[in-house]
């Protein structure tokens, strides 16, 4: 049975759920792997620091960039090239503004602490980006997709090599998600237009 076929069957709160529970394990892993990779639990307060500059030079003003262009490819390529079997847009059409906001929270907070604070910090940059664009394996066969999402993946460990600090990561995986994920909301609704045939 084909991905699209699977989507269509779940309705969009249970394909939130099930969202959810692949970051919940997701966040588990990246706890417990913590565990056999670093010396002690505190390693991970050392990679969370509040420092308002470097979250929004290297947070919000990437993220913003990266919104833009998706925004752009949406507007100037057909849909059929950046369909991605119809998961967006059933995960976030039908929720509410607030659960739209939990669902890119509880997914930038456990990928970005499994694959930036645990994959990248053992097994280095290079590692960690490709294995995050590898599991996105649902654009393998749309490659405006997977390049998009491989510039993403790449440019979002880049900016924690620069900064080894996850706020900053989590800041722009959740902003970009969150800013994508109402934009899927109200264009599904008919409340945007965009030129996708």
């Amino acid at each position: 049975m084909k991905q699209a076929d699977i989507v269509r069957q779940l309705s969009s709160d249970e394909l939130k759920k099930s969202v959810l529970y692949t970051q919940l394990l997701l966040f588990s892993l990246s706890i417990v792997l913590s565990l056999f990779f670093f010396e002690s639990f505190t390693n991970w307060f050392e990679l969370f620091k509040i420092n308002t500059k470097e979250i929004l030079y290297y947070g919000i003003i990437p993220a913003s960039l990266i919104i833009m262009i998706d925004i752009f490819l949406d507007m100037v390529i057909p849909r059929r090239f950046l369909d991605d079997g119809g998961i967006n847009e059933k995960l976030f059409s039908e929720q509410s503004i607030f659960s739209i906001f939990i669902i890119a929270a509880v997914v930038a907070i456990s990928e970005e602490l499994l694959f930036r604070g645990v994959i990248q910090t053992t097994f280095g940059y290079l590692f960690a980006s490709s294995l995050f664009a590898i599991i996105h394996i649902r654009y393998l066969t749309k490659p405006i997709l997977l390049l998009s999402i491989i510039g993403v993946s790449f440019y979002i460990g880049y900016l924690f090599e620069i900064t080894q600090n996850l706020s900053v990561t989590i800041v722009a995986h959740f902003l970009i998600d969150f800013i994508l994920g109402l934009l899927m909301k109200y264009k599904t609704r008919g409340e945007l237009s965009g030129r996708r045939n």
